[in-house]
């Protein structure tokens, strides 16, 4: 599971609409049947239409400065294990962001008037996507990019030959052409992975759109606030403020596992990043400690996420200076495509 929450900008300042944000989570319903569409949803109401997402949405920015965020985008990108444990993608991922977004009002360590945060204090649209485009970041690509270069090269090589630029064989010249293409190290159906290809099997995710201001329009709720969970005076009052991601994270992996009845492997789970990250001795400590067949899984999630897998010592010692050095890199990868984000 992979969750970001991001403030929209639009270069270095914040979009004032949400407007072309709604247009781009449209893309996939260009051409569908109306049946096969994913519609707009909030906790009660489907197949809301995107003009009233941008109605409610803009609509709901009260006393906001033009440098603060008017809304935040969740996205849950769940990993193709997660996937497999559902009946329905839709269906079971509408009834799970439904669940999630409890969760996230449930992270505020905020108050309106004298009581807790509930989910009818926030305004949130969203939709269910179920294609993704391999991008120039993902590991595939950039691994990739040696032979893209080299293959650029040949082919403008082969149009200046045929524009009388330069002299050159071009059966040659394409034979290496083909040649490249098929050993780049990572393909797709028998072809090159480049940027922009869609990538194969269930690629269902999810992005959220949620308003800054409450449901009143009076309340702002930030989920990208520097303050984790404290208490400030403010007229003489004790006043509550923050909101705790470390705790929206680890609910909605327990969210998911607890609906789906979802057995997760270390290697996958929110606690194995923070591990990594604060603790990355003890996290390879703790895949060595896996049973057998947990281990086994362990390794193979990784290295489908482009972790090199080699033998790793048991030895502590050797642990912390041969593995962490030469693992370090690719687990993160892994770990920003398989697991919760921070």
């Amino acid at each position: 599971m992979y969750i970001t929450i991001t403030p929209q900008k639009l270069g270095g300042s914040y979009l004032q609409s949400v407007a072309d944000y709604v247009d781009y989570l449209e893309k996939e319903n260009q051409g569908p049947e109306q049946q096969d569409m994913e519609h707009f949803f909030n906790q009660y109401g489907d197949e809301i239409s995107a003009k009233e997402v941008v109605k409610e949405i803009d609509g709901n920015t009260a006393k906001l400065k033009k440098t603060e965020p008017k809304y935040y985008s969740i996205t849950i990108s769940p990993s193709k294990y997660e996937l497999k444990q559902l009946q329905n993608s839709s269906s079971d991922l509408k009834a799970y962001t439904r669940e999630v977004m409890m969760d996230y009002v449930a992270s505020f360590h905020r108050e309106i008037n004298d009581r807790p945060i509930t989910i009818d204090d926030i305004k949130y649209y969203a939709k269910i996507e179920h294609q993704r485009k391999f991008k120039g970041t993902d590991f595939q690509v950039k691994e990739n990019q040696p032979y893209a270069t080299k293959i650029l090269q040949l082919k403008q090589d082969i149009r200046r030959i045929e524009t009388g630029k330069i002299d050159g064989d071009i059966s040659k010249l394409k034979h290496k052409t083909n040649q490249l293409e098929k050993e780049a190290p990572h393909q797709q159906n028998g072809k090159r992975i480049v940027q922009g290809m869609k990538k194969e099997g269930d690629q269902s995710h999810i992005h959220i759109i949620v308003s800054r201001k409450d449901a009143s329009n009076s309340v702002s709720l930030s989920p990208g606030s520097k303050y984790k969970a404290s208490e400030v005076v403010m007229n003489g009052k004790n006043v509550k403020r923050g909101f705790d991601r470390d705790t929206f994270f680890a609910k909605a992996e327990k969210t998911f596992d607890k609906q789906f009845g979802y057995k997760r492997n270390y290697a996958e789970t929110y606690q194995a990043k923070k591990d990594f990250i604060k603790n990355p001795k003890l996290y390879f400590s703790v895949l060595i400690g896996l049973p057998a067949n947990e281990k086994a899984t362990a390794f193979k999630i990784l290295s489908k996420s482009g972790v090199p897998i080699i033998n790793i010592p048991t030895n502590k010692a050797q642990l912390a200076i041969k593995a962490f050095k030469r693992l370090k890199r690719g687990v993160d990868v892994a770990l920003k495509s398989s697991s919760i984000g921070i």
